[in-house]
């Protein structure tokens, strides 16, 4: 069940190929620095990338029409209420620029799976009771590792990540760039940095 040494990892971060995501793996390969990324015509790809994407809480960057969204009544935030419903959509849900999606059956499985046993953890943002964004992720250590987000209306998916944000976490793990993230604070830091806090050593 070992992974390779993540300083091996070829430069877009992929480390290795093959194995299953068993609760066992799975939960190896986050405190290790690794995540699986892949689609149904590929096996299971794990990837450790020489830097991370990630924000710092206290970093967190809220704009000024943000900050009219969080305005008291608009939205509704809770936890784990309906954690199926939210990797569900997040599989779903149509993406500009992205053909398919890389949540497998296999992997929402697996996931679940982690869930029922304590270990990924969902956000949920509501909009008088309908279910408008969300995103999901696993706790290791005090990093929040997250795997996806969705919104199914304008900036719910945001609601959610500035809620995770106030959670206590000393690291969201956001994986990898995207324009969006960077522009509510997050930055690349090294894998020495990154499993520093995973290892709670910072």
């Amino acid at each position: 069940m070992l992974f390779p040494d993540p300083e091996l990892a070829e430069p877009d971060g992929l480390l290795a190929i093959g194995g299953d995501l068993s609760a066992e793996r799975l939960l190896l390969a986050y405190q290790s620095g690794i995540f699986p990324w892949y689609s149904d015509d590929t096996p299971i790809l794990w990837y450790s990338p020489h830097e991370r994407f990630v924000i710092f809480p206290p970093e967190l960057i809220i704009s000024k029409s943000m900050q009219k969204v969080l305005t008291p009544g608009r939205f509704t935030v809770t936890t784990n209420q309906c954690f199926e419903e939210v990797i569900t959509n997040c599989s779903s849900i149509e993406r500009p620029g992205q053909d398919g999606t890389w949540i497998t059956t296999e992997m929402k499985d697996a996931y679940i799976g982690l869930h029922q046993k304590g270990y990924a953890h969902s956000v949920e943002v509501w909009q008088e009771d309908v279910l408008a964004g969300g995103l999901y992720g696993i706790k290791t250590g005090n990093v929040f590792c997250g795997e996806s987000m969705f919104s199914l209306v304008s900036n719910a998916s945001k609601v959610a990540l500035i809620y995770l944000c106030g959670m206590g976490f000393d690291l969201i793990d956001c994986q990898v760039y995207t324009p969006h993230l960077a522009s509510m604070g997050a930055r690349m830091v090294s894998r020495k940095e990154y499993m520093k806090f995973v290892n709670g050593e910072l």
